[in-house]
């Protein structure tokens, strides 16, 4: 039996339908959700969550949020995400270069902007890293892959 899944951050749905897993990044480590899990309200880091479906697999990059389970339904708030299929690895590549030489161009600067240029970087290193491993199998059967450069 499945258990209903939403995913959204603050400007949109990424996700919502039926799932059979989710493995989400906990602050504490990863979380594996399945149906008729315990009832469950947690932090969410910065990494790559993966929903499971009839033998296919979704996967989405988030940058924190919140996860509440519930026995019948998964909720994930994240602060920031996107699908791993719509990543543009060019785009997300430029961003982690601009946030990389602003940290370096930029000896004297306050904690706030160190603090969200740290941030930026992070998320563009999380997504090249997600996009890399997951673009060719998102949305492909599990176990499957395309037969490009393996």
């Amino acid at each position: 039996m499945p258990v209903r899944c939403e995913i959204v951050t603050q400007d949109k749905l990424l996700f919502e339908g039926m799932v059979d897993s989710i493995v989400a990044p906990g602050t504490e480590g990863e979380l594996g959700i399945l149906p008729h899990h315990a009832p469950l309200l947690t932090t969410l880091d910065f990494g790559v969550l993966r929903v499971r479906i009839e033998g296919r697999e979704e996967v989405f990059v988030i940058a924190g949020g919140v996860m509440e389970v519930l026995p019948l339904s998964v909720s994930v708030l994240a602060d920031v995400g996107e699908d791993v299929a719509e990543i543009d690895i060019a785009r997300a590549e430029k961003a982690k270069a601009q946030a990389e030489a602003l940290l370096k161009s930029r000896p004297k600067m306050d904690e706030d902007e160190y603090r969200a240029l740290e941030a930026a970087l992070r998320r563009s290193n999380l997504r090249l890293g997600a996009a890399r491993r997951y673009h060719r199998t998102a949305r492909r059967p599990l176990g499957m892959n395309t037969g490009e450069g393996e």
